[in-house]
């Protein structure tokens, strides 16, 4: 193992979506595919600052266990609509806001009369069914900002009206999370690892906003337990110098070699320097057109190369 942990390089952001991409991360000191996944995981599903509908009043409606004359749907079955409503809370403190729906007809989280704090980001989400045509709903709602998951108790406790109902609240704006681990190589270091993390999100912040807040977070923890104990940090492997980078970036042409072995790298679609370092002896054998005396030529010209 490396006595050096190297830090690690976000190789590539595959974004699937708006509210979905993938995040390469590699390459990793040998274990911390895990290590990393496993931690970003719980934070992002647990952590990242979101907006939830924390408590609401419905006119005619005097607690949970009850129904509203001419609504299809009891208070419960509202309360439960009330929960997928997904918010972008722009401030800190409680934001009032009220519906207001007149005649028969589907009540979605669209005619929310929201305010400059509070986006509304799926506004199709059904809150409720009027099928009286005379029928007026009057909701009132408390929106908050917060992370994780507050009870419904906690949610009651901190009411800013007494006569409303509260609700237990989700406030991570993230999803789903998944992670994949799998091995990667840099030049002669061959038991890395390279992570893979899917997130999905409600819309309110993108998936790159949420892996750098997750990451944030992270880094804040462990840097307040650190105190004045410091690590060297060692490049990402593979990150290289001004001078190597251009060294890397040699075209194959260039490297003097016979032109039947120049030929073959080519062919094979290897064309820089680091085109071939990324190769094993293994992988090199395998070349199309590829003999042994063009494997010892190459090797002689990195081992010239000091690579």
């Amino acid at each position: 193992m490396s006595k050096v942990i190297h830090n690690p390089a976000l190789a590539n952001v595959e974004e699937h979506s708006n509210t979905s991409a993938t995040f390469v991360i590699e390459p990793l000191h040998a274990g911390y595919g895990n290590t990393l996944g496993n931690s970003l995981r719980r934070v992002l599903l647990s952590s990242v600052r979101g907006g939830s509908i924390v408590a609401f009043r419905i006119e005619g409606a005097t607690h949970e266990f009850t129904t509203v004359a001419g609504v299809k749907e009891d208070v419960v079955d509202i309360m439960l609509n009330l929960k997928n409503v997904r918010l972008n809370v722009h401030t800190d403190e409680p934001v009032e806001l009220r519906l207001e729906k007149k005649g028969a007809g589907v009540i979605t989280a669209g005619d929310i009369k929201t305010t400059a704090d509070v986006d509304v980001i799926n506004p199709e989400q059904i809150i409720a069914t009027i099928d009286d045509p005379k029928k007026s709903v009057v909701i009132d709602f408390v929106a908050e900002a917060g992370r994780g998951y507050r009870t419904i108790e906690e949610s009651s406790d901190s009411r800013l009206h007494s006569d409303m109902i509260a609700l237990d609240a989700v406030f991570t704006p993230v999803l789903r999370v998944r992670y994949k681990v799998a091995g990667t190589r840099v030049g002669r270091e061959t038991n890395l690892d390279k992570l893979s993390v899917n997130i999905e999100t409600d819309g309110s912040l993108s998936p790159r906003e949420a892996f750098e807040e997750a990451a944030a977070i992270l880094v804040n923890q462990y840097s307040a337990l650190a105190g004045s104990t410091t690590v060297e940090a060692a490049p990402a492997l593979g990150q290289a110098d001004e001078a190597e980078t251009n060294e890397l970036n040699t075209p194959i042409e260039d490297l003097n070699l016979t032109a039947r072995t120049a030929n073959a790298l080519i062919n094979n679609e290897i064309r820089t320097v680091h085109d071939l370092v990324t190769l094993s002896e293994q992988d090199l054998r395998e070349l199309k057109g590829f003999g042994s005396k063009a494997l010892d030529e190459v090797k002689d010209k990195l081992a010239e190369l000091e690579l």
